[in-house]
């Protein structure tokens, strides 16, 4: 059960309410996240207004949803992974096998898999990503503008990841258990 009251759009209120028809009118639904979030306009518009900046960038959304999938998994986020596994597979298209190996921040991809394997290190450091960890990524054609945005991906997912944990919010979608990691191929 969450630790906030999520917010119906049909009886939303103010600033709330706009933004909950935005996500609506964009999404064609309201994720529980999304209504929870509601609680805090100033969140929710700091949410949306992120995730559609990065939306608009090089990178492709696949690559976007598995980066997700592989942040959601090194931070414990169900809600989150059980989302961007959903839309990697059912929006973006990304096979299964590839939705699988970015848990463990892996790809068939050379370029995706330079992308996973910098994301991660960002990740797990805290920002101090190693002269190699860059030399590699760049060695597989990954851009200074990718790795810009590798870092609004990771801030977009983080914000996500801690929000989802820390509100408890009620996983709305098919969900993809934490514990089912299956070795990397």
């Amino acid at each position: 059960m969450t630790n906030f009251a999520p917010i119906e759009a049909e009886t939303a209120t103010g600033r709330a309410a706009e933004l909950l028809t935005q996500v609506k009118a964009s999404l064609g639904l309201v994720p529980n996240m999304t209504k929870v979030m509601a609680n805090s306009p100033t969140l929710l518009t700091a949410y949306l207004a992120l995730s559609g900046a990065v939306g608009g960038g090089v990178l492709p959304t696949g690559t976007r949803e598995r980066l997700a999938i592989s942040t959601a998994q090194l931070n414990g986020c169900e809600y989150c992974l059980s989302a961007h596994t959903y839309i990697g597979a059912n929006i973006a298209k990304v096979d299964a096998g590839e939705l699988e190996a970015a848990r463990t921040g892996h790809s068939h991809d050379p370029h995706t898999a330079a992308l996973l394997r910098l994301s991660n290190e960002i990740a797990e450091n805290n920002g101090d990503v190693s002269r190699a960890g860059l030399q590699s990524a760049r060695a597989h054609g990954v851009t200074d503008e990718e790795i810009g945005e590798v870092v609004a991906n990771i801030a977009l997912n983080v914000l996500t990841n801690y929000f989802n944990l820390v509100a408890d919010v009620d996983n709305d979608w098919p969900v993809v258990s934490l514990s089912a990691v299956a070795a990397a191929s």
